[in-house]
């Protein structure tokens, strides 16, 4: 079949590099345009492209694809259809009327739950049992289109939003080839979403700031859902201290929220609204990330400190 594939980040370069082992012919890609990238400023290629030079495949990286040269380029291509993951954009009508089959989106969640941006991360923070990936229809609505195929993927106490999006993006890979083939033989079938969905919003790095008034299991989901970005955060006499590890017990002990009560060879403990936080990694302002007891080696940590003032 002949693809238009839309995607920029590292989620959508599986489902790229699965559709051309499949045989299909990916006529183009679309992606983001180039950005700076790092402290020093450097510009970078979305993940996608650097997938679709390997292929020597035409790329266009459009600020606006609904601009009439997007649509044009894409209409010159003469798909049968598009294949979109993690654009980043929203399709005009004119784009999604161009292919024959129309287009398809892979969504990193079992929808109508979470449609939006942040699904991912958002399944860990509110301790989901379980994400998933969609194969949908695109229509102009966000993420509201029919559902042709789904799949389920556990999420194990140690994912991280970093880890489930790895399984996310090869289980989202493996989805789409087959539904691509399902839409050739003309045998797939479309369920409409129905109107009781969830949103997951953007994330923005204040979400990373840790109210120790909640509960320890609250936190430690909301650390491992902002690794690796933006992370969870607090202060430490007035500087930037990112927790990237941790784990919750519920254990009684008496202190203020955010108070160090206890530290050991390889960890310290903080009171939160219910039980206790055991932090095992995290960075200091300024410094490299490390584990606990590096840190403690180094800096110490003193109990009765107050952490978040």
């Amino acid at each position: 079949m002949r693809i238009i594939y839309m995607g920029t980040p590292d989620f959508a370069v599986r489902a790229l590099s699965m559709l051309i082992e499949a045989g299909h012919d990916v006529a183009g890609v679309v992606t983001q345009p180039d950005r700076p990238k790092g402290r020093g400023g450097k510009v970078a290629y979305p993940p996608v492209k650097e997938e679709a030079l390997k292929h020597n495949i035409d790329i266009i990286q459009p600020f606006k694809v609904k601009d009439e040269a997007g649509v044009s380029w894409i209409r010159d291509k003469n798909p049968d259809l598009i294949v979109a993951a993690a654009f980043g954009q929203i399709l005009s009508k004119d784009i999604l009327d161009i292919p024959k089959y129309g287009c398809i989106n892979i969504h990193a969640s079992l929808l109508p739950k979470y449609r939006g941006a942040s699904p991912i991360q958002q399944a860990i923070i509110d301790g989901e049992d379980y994400s998933g990936v969609t194969i949908m229809m695109m229509e102009e609505g966000l993420d509201t289109g029919d559902i042709i195929m789904q799949k389920k993927v556990k999420i194990e106490p140690y994912d991280t939003g970093g880890t489930l999006h790895d399984k996310l993006a090869a289980a989202g890979g493996e989805l789409v080839v087959e539904a691509v083939k399902k839409i050739e033989d003309g045998t797939f079938t479309r369920t409409p979403q129905g109107d009781d969905y969830t949103y997951a919003g953007i994330i923005d790095k204040k979400m990373g700031l840790i109210d120790f008034s909640m509960e320890a299991e609250a936190i430690e989901r909301l650390v491992r859902g902002l690794n690796p970005w933006p992370s969870a955060y607090t202060y430490t006499d007035g500087k930037l201290l990112k927790i990237w590890a941790a784990q919750a017990e519920d254990t009684d002990c008496m202190g203020e929220y955010g108070e160090i009560i206890k530290t050991d060879a390889d960890s310290f403990s903080i009171k939160t609204g219910r039980g206790i936080l055991k932090v095992l990694e995290l960075q200091p302002e300024g410094k490299r990330r490390m584990k606990a007891l590096d840190y403690l080696n180094g800096a110490g940590m003193k109990t009765g400190t107050i952490l978040g003032k």
